[in-house]
């Protein structure tokens, strides 16, 4: 197999989907090998709301691939990081004032990825390979700069907006029926292939302006800036004993001498600044080896891995090590060993940090006490982290979680209730509440939050079946139904909208 099913969704969805009005509609642009200038940005650009649109649609059907790091800790990781850049420079954010949102896929080779609208994604092998949480950020921070910058929207130049829209639906609605990955990946290699690739993968030009951006976003976050040049400096290194298969963050990021001393020279104009590596970091690292590659065999390398890390002498590593093993273990069906390795943590997370709270590791003991079929103290514990980090979302799913797992269906809906009206694009939340509202046997109302479940991910046909259905159980009420009918008319017009876009208006 030649990539993984991440690799090959990200470069085909993200390559194609964005090349394929250059190849079919305006050939002429498939020769550029320069970014326009700025320009009118306005006239000249895909607009920052089609843009956010096009990545909205590139998101569905990453987040329907099974390679997608769906995976909560890891999430709120990355989010806390990209976050803390992002505030350092709102500016970033652009005019749209997008919000961001940072994800990891399920992927050993080196890479990170920026998509329309502030979608920014990272291999798992890239957060396993970051030696330090500034080399980690300093990687956010470039591909937030190409997001600032507008380098994909630029790139697109002079297209008409609903065409590539529409183009993009089309080819990423082929691409999630398709049975075989493999077909995908045939038309990128197909005769437009090298052109699609060319005309994508950013410009030298491009590069150094995410790399002055990202620069500014570190310096101000409080990384150290030195975290680029490390890191990028390692990437270097490994690419001339790759021969001819250069890695692919130098493929879609060209690193050349030139740009490396232009980074080099920018941060030693900075005053250098120490930034300590959050105990996070080295928790959501240990998770994120466990998770990269859960077989059987995957799990035992790395246990192997984490008893060598057991040996260092830093406590940080000591720590992960320890956390790294209870996750191990909990994954290889053993709650008993993984309980003993998480008290092991949590003792040592006293003893050399001093605190006895961490949301990573508080939702891991939530994990294994539900594995262990202690509901009751998995809702204790749960009960305990939702106040100690009440912004946690993975926590509060969690907690709802176990409220069922207790028999207390109705304290679940009624929380539930009450987190769909603070945070109403958790689409998890909704799924949680159609579990409960099951549960009570409140089919109408399990059905409209369903709806609301498949229409945050985009699978609007999938929503109006669902009210249909509710709008035929014999318990929707006459509020219910007006409910319904209203929502209806709502997801209707989005789907004619959604249709017309994808025949081109």
């Amino acid at each position: 197999m030649l990539t993984t099913a991440a690799r090959r969704l990200v470069a085909f969805a993200v390559m194609f989907a964005l090349c394929a009005t250059q190849l079919l509609v305006a050939p002429r642009l498939v020769m550029a090998q320069s970014l326009p200038s700025l320009g009118d940005t306005e006239r000249d650009s895909l607009s920052p709301l089609l843009e956010r649109k096009l990545g909205d649609r590139i998101m569905r059907t990453i987040r329907s691939n099974p390679d997608y790091l769906d995976d909560a800790p890891v999430q709120e990781y990355l989010s806390s990081v990209g976050n803390d850049l992002l505030a350092a420079k709102p500016e970033a954010r652009g005019e749209m004032q997008y919000d961001f949102f940072f994800f990891a896929v399920r992927d050993p080779v080196l890479n990170a990825f920026a998509l329309p609208g502030g979608y920014i994604g990272v291999h798992s092998g890239l957060i396993l390979a970051a030696q330090s949480e500034s080399e980690l950020a300093s990687v956010l921070a470039h591909e937030i700069g190409h997001v600032a910058q507008r380098h994909i929207a630029r790139m697109l130049g002079n297209q008409k907006q609903d065409t590539m829209i529409s183009l993009a639906s089309l080819i990423l609605g082929a691409l999630a029926a398709s049975a075989s990955p493999d077909a995908g990946l045939g038309i990128m290699m197909g005769g437009q292939g090298l052109a699609v690739q060319r005309q994508l993968d950013f410009s030298r030009e491009a590069e150094r302006e995410a790399d002055r951006v990202g620069l500014d976003i570190l310096r101000r976050a409080g990384y150290e800036t030195s975290g680029m040049v490390s890191f990028f400096g390692r990437l270097q290194q490994a690419s001339r004993a790759y021969s001819d298969a250069v890695p692919p963050y130098l493929r879609s990021h060209p690193l050349t001498t030139e740009r490396m001393a232009d980074i080099e020279a920018r941060t030693r104009r900075f005053r250098y600044r120490q930034h300590a590596d959050s105990i996070d970091f080295s928790l959501i690292k240990a998770r994120v080896r466990v998770l990269q590659d859960s077989s059987p065999q995957g799990l035992r390398d790395a246990a192997e891995y984490f008893e060598r890390q057991s040996m260092q002498n830093a406590s940080a590593a000591l720590l992960a090590a320890r956390y790294g093993a209870a996750l191990v273990a909990l994954r290889q069906g053993d709650a008993a060993r993984a309980q003993a390795r998480l008290d092991e943590a949590r003792a040592m997370l006293k003893k050399s940090f001093a605190t006895s709270n961490n949301a990573v590791i508080d939702s891991l003991g939530i994990d294994i006490e539900m594995a262990a079929h202690q509901p009751e103290q998995a809702l204790a514990a749960a009960d305990q982290a939702r106040s100690a980090f009440p912004f946690s979302r993975g926590i509060a799913h969690q907690y709802a979680g176990a409220l069922m797992a207790a028999g207390q269906d109705a304290a679940a809906v009624g929380y539930l209730r009450d987190q769909v009206q603070l945070y109403r694009d958790d689409r998890l939340l909704y799924r949680l509440l159609a579990k409960a509202y099951d549960a009570q046997g409140m089919q109408a109302q399990q059905h409209m939050a369903l709806a609301e479940y498949y229409a945050l991910g985009g699978s609007l046909p999938a929503a109006l079946d669902q009210l249909s259905i509710a709008r035929r159980c014999g318990d929707a009420s006459f509020y219910d139904q007006s409910i319904i009918d209203g929502r209806e008319r709502e997801l209707r017009a989005e789907r004619m909208e959604e249709l017309k876009e994808e025949k081109g208006g």
